[in-house]
């Protein structure tokens, strides 16, 4: 019984080694061919990035994200600030990198180059990601492009109230999605970009342009528009119209119409002016002769676009023709926090000229108002003030009368005469302020009335006086004036301890000679002053120091003694 059991039992044991035997085999063979590809896997997959890998010849290959970022930053890096060469249909160019926004976006290259396929028998070459602001190359290629090879762009002007048609042409010009991608394939690898010029239709016809003539621009101006404001109404006039409504081409030809708002607003001011509030700005008055801050208040104007969208809906159309406008609140342009912050709270500088005649004289009241035009003005720091822009042409519609002024040397009416004496009292209390003289010319001939050197005269528009506010702090410019004197006074924060001036013995001295001249209205006597040259410095002194010694130096011609009639 017991040899029996066992003799099968001694067959199976080894009927089971031998099975196991054989899926040892198997086993062993597959978990060994496992083992080999996880380790070339692991190879290959060094790091975050495969091996083999490379932009734009840099090996990141097994290297960590941070580690190929820092590679491809310190390789790429210094090139980076490279221009790029463009050859615009045969035309050589290099445009900087920082003009066209153009950069390596390392953080995304890194990336691509992480989730690229395995590379196990050689190399892989992945692209850069670059990134530029495509408008910003569009308008550095255009304008080295030839308007004669460019398309003609369509346009409506006008002629009083007759709209005059440009018609437009066909033209070769930028493919600016193809001009980007040849840059980006060209930067950092000393290429250059290939940028052909293709042919440009205009978006807009010329038989578009011409039903835009008749069907807009005519019926346009062919009668007024009514606008009604909340309960309120004024009148646009075709003149008005005319003004506001432009026809814009882009560089594609397409013509658009439009309402230009502050052209129709400055065109029709009066007539906006019988609905609207305009708003005041916070401003700085003298208070018991102290600087004080008036707040701003908001105002009510018309909304200019609103009014524009419904304009052009009804200008096709024939009279009687309306459209309502919607007021909008506006608020002051410049705050009272602003105005606060300028430090404006002491008087560092006034200056008095005296001048003949009364307050009736023509001079005098030109005088005036010049320094009424001024009185107020706030220069901020870093600002240049300029006469000529704040007054704007100093003519007869401005108030100006004729008076005595000096034309090719020699004393003539002219408008504005009278300006110039103004202009050296401002131009002395700038001086004494300290801030820094921009442009000034003093007068061909000395007058007694000025300080010699340190004056200034203006002619509208080629002379000017200008100075910067080279101080921390705003300048208020104060103006007044009595029936025999002007005088400007500015208000700031003291900054200098002095500011005095030092002046040379004159120099050079020649005396006037006798001119006669044809009598007659432009003939002004005068008993004529002798020349001479003569120095002047500014002396600056800060915290106890002197900061600044500027020289000026000016020759005055000898003023001829004029005689109005032939000699005797």
């Amino acid at each position: 019984m017991t040899a029996v059991s066992e003799a099968p039992a001694a067959v199976d044991a080894g009927e089971s080694r031998s099975v196991n035997r054989g899926r040892i085999v198997v086993v062993g063979t597959v978990a060994a061919a496992l083992i080999a590809a996880a380790g070339v896997a692991a190879w290959a997959y060094g790091g975050d990035v495969p091996r083999g890998t490379r932009v734009l010849g840099v090996d990141l290959g097994g290297l960590s994200r941070t580690e190929a970022e820092r590679r491809l930053t310190e390789t790429l890096g210094p090139r980076t600030g490279d221009p790029v060469a463009v050859d615009l249909d045969g035309q050589a160019l290099r445009v900087e990198a920082a003009d066209i926004a153009l950069k390596l976006n390392v953080d995304l290259t890194v990336g691509r180059a992480i989730k690229g396929d395995l590379s196990l028998l050689g190399e892989r070459s992945v692209a850069p990601v670059i990134e530029l602001d495509q408008e910003k190359l569009e308008t550095v290629l255009r304008k080295q492009l030839d308007p004669k090879v460019t398309l003609k762009k369509p346009g409506i002007a006008w002629a009083g109230l007759t709209p005059k048609p440009t018609y437009p042409a066909t033209g070769r010009g930028l493919d600016p999605a193809a001009a980007a991608r040849e840059v980006r394939k060209a930067w950092l690898t000393g290429g250059t970009a290939r940028v052909p010029l293709v042919e440009r239709p205009p978006a807009t016809s010329r038989e578009q342009v011409d039903a835009m003539v008749r069907d807009l621009a005519v019926p346009a101006v062919a009668a007024p528009v009514t606008v009604r404001v909340a309960g309120k109404s004024f009148t646009l006039s075709p003149a008005a119209i005319a003004a506001g409504l432009v026809f814009r081409s882009d560089d594609d030809g397409l013509l658009t119409p439009a309402i230009d708002g502050k052209r129709l607003h400055a065109a029709a001011a009066k007539e906006f002016a019988k609905v609207e509030k305009e708003p005041a700005d916070a401003r700085i008055v003298l208070v018991k002769g102290k600087p004080t801050v008036v707040a701003g208040t908001p105002g009510d104007m018309v909304d200019l676009t609103a009014l524009g969208t419904a304009l052009l809906a009804v200008l096709p159309a024939a009279a009687p023709r309306a459209v309502d406008a919607v007021p909008t609140e506006q608020q002051p342009a410049v705050a009272e926090a602003e105005i606060a912050g300028l430090g404006i709270k002491e008087k560092v500088s006034t200056f008095t000229t005296y001048f003949t005649g009364g307050a009736s004289s023509p001079r005098s009241q030109n005088i005036m108002t010049i320094a009424r035009a001024v009185d107020g003005a706030v220069v901020r720091p870093g600002e240049t003030f300029s006469l000529n822009g704040h007054t704007g042409e100093r003519d007869y519609a401005a108030g100006y009368q004729d008076a005595p002024v000096i034309v090719g040397g020699k004393l003539e009416p002219g408008v504005g005469g009278g300006a110039s004496q103004f202009t050296t009292t401002l131009f002395n209390a700038a001086y004494y302020a300290g801030l820094e003289d921009v442009e000034h010319k003093p007068h061909s001939f000395y007058f007694s009335r000025y300080p010699a050197v340190i004056e200034s005269t203006i002619f509208y528009p080629t002379l000017d006086l200008k100075f910067r506010n080279t101080t921390p702090w705003g300048i208020f410019i104060d103006t007044s004036y009595t029936s025999r004197s002007v005088t400007v006074s500015m208000w700031s924060t003291k900054v200098y301890d002095s500011v005095k001036t030092v002046r040379s013995p004159r120099r050079n001295l020649t005396s006037p000679p006798t001119v006669h001249r044809e009598p007659g209205p432009k003939c002004i006597t005068s008993s004529g002053l002798p020349g001479f040259t003569q120095d002047a410095w500014r002396v600056i002194r800060k915290d106890g120091k002197e900061v600044e010694r500027k020289k000026f130096t000016w020759r005055y011609d000898p003023e001829p003694r004029f005689v109005c009639g032939e000699e005797p």
